[in-house]
């Protein structure tokens, strides 16, 4: 009879199969074999308070569950730093408290307290695994268009700056700002292409959690419905069991009966279920059958009939007193025990699917806020330290000034050559009448002055015999035996003491009459010329033209007609140090002459631009306005600036890059170590 009995085993088969595995273990669910658990289960409280054994592992709280390496991997996602020009900004190190993590230990009891808590909580994680894998996809997809958006504009910006710079467009200020709105929406494009690789970085996260969550659900639903088996087997052999003892218990019955020949109403002997119809039926059969069996024996076969019956009741007894134990054990330590770890074990796995879920929408949220926002201070910073906006660029365009310089250019390179036209002035037998009187600025002006300076219809000032315009640089600082031009420390003087915080200085032009009346002062008599004096204090911005006028008329230009071409070479590349290393080999190639006066001008400048804020003069647009007057024009049929004659617009963008960044790079190309410490 030993087959026929349940043995309490049946846990241990079912867990030996199941936690033997090392899967099972990540939910941290209690090893149901140890020695002491059907004696603890049985003694255990009701489902009000579950027991936790010193040999089990304790519980996790939802935080535990959450802090798992193996299905949280989007708490510990990389940072994303964010700036003005990087669209992304540093997570906080608090953003993990943006979703709560709390577990409710009521809601486990009230589970427990379920028929349906596991189903429950099986078609729950089903849901969050459908959202999960929802917000997943719609990531990828936004990644898609966000990275297709941004390599298109990065492409199309890059593209038109170069076709620009190739075509034969305006120059002077215009072209500064083009190229600078170009780069604006280069920044604005590589934003773009890092959001969506934070994006399909989400996407991935949660693709991964959603298959580790589905995983895991399937394995505590396996257990769940393996625990479920062994208890409705073992309840179907305690049924089995307490069948055999009441069949072996009627047949002890019918014997006693039969010895002691009593019937049934005189023995007073009533069925144990008196008030069942099926054991009255089930005792009336078997005293009919007693009857028939025990008609003509004897005695001794009778007595040993009943020890034999008897001996059969005592183990079916047994058997049945074993198999309800172990039942109610098994049941105990079921609803008690298993099934709140199983519950808690789900439940933390919906927590877990739900909390990765909102963390990842609300780190998208706080991702694309940050785009917006990046965007707009792209667009229009919130201080002058983030650099300058779009439209504070297309509004720095000075299209009076660049016509100014488009025309004073147009005539110099025309100057040489033949007339097209009828001519303007001729002998007066031809016809011709005389040249009306001019008044005003600009550059025809200027070359009436001169006209007439040289004529001598102005003044008759003594002349020296030091000329400085139009003298070859090293030529009049052997002549003066001086290590930079008289001219120059004369006129930097005055203009830095006068001049740093005058609007516009070098942009705007002075008065053509005061510019002629300087020249030919400084020109004659340098020494005699009093730059303080009220005469030119009131309008340093004749003093700044005289300079560049002095910087125009030189026969070889400040960078030198051989080192023009490696100038621009330089400038065109990219690369911003690979540019500054190589225009930095270009200045260290200029004669010495040229080389201390590049040196102290350049400082020059650099000092007027750290006063930007009172003369709106920046290094860009000091760059604009010296990108011609340092490198020289290019007047056809004139030594080596013949090869530049049909490139000299065309090269104008680049001789104002190089420019803009020597002045950029000042402190690096002339200022030493040395004279620093000092």
């Amino acid at each position: 009879m030993a087959d026929e009995g349940y043995s309490s085993t049946a846990w241990e088969s079912t867990d030996n199969s199941e936690f033997n595995t090392s899967q099972t273990p990540h939910f941290g669910l209690f090893q149901p074999n140890s020695p002491s658990l059907i004696h603890e289960s049985a003694t255990a409280p009701a489902l009000s308070s579950l027991p936790v054994k010193p040999s089990s592992p304790p519980p996790r709280s939802s935080s535990d569950s959450l802090g798992r390496t193996s299905s949280s991997r989007w708490r510990d996602s990389v940072p994303v730093t964010i700036e003005r020009k990087d669209t992304l900004s540093m997570i906080p190190s608090d953003a993990v408290s943006l979703v709560e993590t709390s577990f409710d230990e009521n809601v486990l009891r009230v589970l427990c307290e379920l028929d349906c808590g596991v189903p429950l909580l099986l078609d729950r994680i089903k849901q969050s695994m459908v959202s999960c894998r929802e917000a997943s996809v719609f990531f990828k997809k936004r990644a898609v268009l966000e990275e297709e958006y941004g390599k298109s504009l990065q492409k199309l910006a890059r593209t038109t700056s170069e076709v620009y710079s190739m075509n034969d467009g305006k120059a002077g200020s215009f072209v500064g700002a083009w190229q600078s709105s170009m780069k604006i929406h280069e920044v604005m494009a590589e934003n773009r292409i890092r959001f969506a690789q934070r994006l399909n970085e989400m996407s991935d996260e949660l693709a991964s959690l959603a298959k580790e969550v589905d995983k895991n659900r399937k394995q505590t639903k396996e257990l769940a419905s393996r625990y479920e088996r062994a208890l409705q087997e073992s309840e179907l052999n305690m049924e089995k069991s307490k069948n055999r003892l009441e069949v072996s218990s009627e047949e002890l019955e019918r014997v006693l009966l039969q010895k002691e020949g009593e019937s049934l109403k005189d023995g007073g002997l009533q069925p144990k279920n008196q008030g069942g119809v099926a054991g009255k039926r089930a005792l009336g059969k078997a005293v009919a059958k007693g009857g028939l069996l025990l008609k003509g024996k004897n005695p001794g076969n009778i007595q040993r009939q009943e020890d034999d019956i008897r001996t059969r009741v005592s183990n079916a007894s047994d058997l049945y007193r074993k198999a309800l134990t172990d039942t109610q054990a098994m049941r105990q330590e079921y609803f008690n025990f298993q099934l709140p770890r199983i519950l808690r074990a789900l439940k933390e796995c919906a927590d877990e699917i739900d909390l990765g879920t909102q963390y990842h929408l609300t780190r998208y949220a706080f991702l694309f806020e940050s785009i917006v926002l990046s965007d707009g201070s792209t667009l229009v910073p919130v201080g002058p330290e983030d650099g300058v906006g779009l439209k504070s660029t297309i509004e720095s365009i000075d299209n009076r000034a660049d016509f100014k310089i488009y025309m004073q250019n147009y005539a110099y390179a025309r100057g040489g050559a033949a007339p097209r036209g009828p001519r303007r002035e001729g002998p007066a037998e031809e016809g011709f009448l005389p040249p009306l009187p001019t008044h005003g600025g600009g550059a025809y002006s200027a070359v009436h002055a001169n006209a007439l300076i040289g004529n001598g219809h102005i003044s008759q000032i003594p002349d020296k015999g030091r000329p400085t315009f139009g003298v070859d640089l090293a030529e009049q600082m052997a002549r003066d035996n001086v290590e930079l031009p008289a001219i120059l420390e004369k006129c930097c003087a005055a203009i830095e003491k006068y001049g740093l915080q005058s609007q516009g200085i070098y942009r705007i032009s002075g008065m053509a009459r005061k510019v002629a009346s300087l020249k030919e002062r400084l020109d004659k008599d340098m020494d005699s010329v009093n730059l303080d004096s009220e005469e030119w204090t009131s309008d340093i911005n004749n003093v700044t033209s005289v300079l560049k006028m002095w910087f125009r008329e030189l026969p070889d230009p400040l960078l030198t007609s051989t080192l023009h071409q490696g100038f621009v070479e330089a400038a065109k590349i990219e690369n911003d140090r690979l540019r500054h290393i190589r225009l930095h080999e270009r200045v260290n190639d200029l004669p010495d002459p040229n080389y201390a006066t590049l040196k102290y001008f350049l400082g020059h400048l650099h000092k007027i631009a750290e006063y930007e804020a009172e003369n709106s003069m920046s290094i860009q647009n000091l760059a604009i306005v010296f990108g011609q007057t340092l490198f020289g024009q290019m007047i056809p049929g004139n030594g080596s600036f013949s090869n530049h004659a049909n490139g000299g617009m065309a090269d104008a963008p680049f001789q104002n890059k190089a420019i803009e960044t020597i002045l950029d790079h000042y402190s690096d190309i002339f200022v030493d170590e040395a004279e620093v410490g000092a």
